[in-house]
């Protein structure tokens, strides 16, 4: 019988992430007002966004016999990761630029941040 190798459980880590940029636009409202909740806010979602869409893109093949598709998904998805991040900063820089920068670049490292929590956060299924 051929052992299934389960896909490691990643919406508990972007979860996570998503509370931390809730929790930061309320920290950047009660120390800044509306400013530092919006700055907070958008630089959360900058760091976010190409994460939800890496794991969207990187999870979608398994299996030995997609074992090339596993490894051309994981270089598209950062390649993809890393365009969306750059056009991101763009259209924030240039559409809405954050009115507080420390909120604004603070919010987008600390949500960065919570991959270090990956080991604890994603549940990895026994293997016995």
């Amino acid at each position: 019988m051929a052992a299934r190798i389960q896909r490691p459980q990643v919406q508990r880590l972007l979860l996570a992430q998503l509370a931390v940029v809730a929790l930061l636009s309320l920290l950047g409202a009660v120390l800044s007002g509306i400013s530092g909740a919006a700055s907070a806010s958008t630089g959360g979602l900058v760091a976010f966004l190409p994460n939800a869409f890496f794991a969207w893109r990187v999870f979608r093949y398994q299996g030995a016999r997609y074992s090339r598709a596993i490894v051309n998904g994981f270089y598209r998805a950062e390649a993809g990761k890393f365009g969306l991040t750059a056009a991101l900063f763009t259209l924030v820089f240039i559409a809405v630029p954050p009115s507080n920068p420390t909120f604004f670049f603070g919010a987008y490292v600390v949500t960065l941040f919570v991959h270090w929590l990956g080991p604890w956060l994603v549940k990895r299924p026994s293997h016995t």
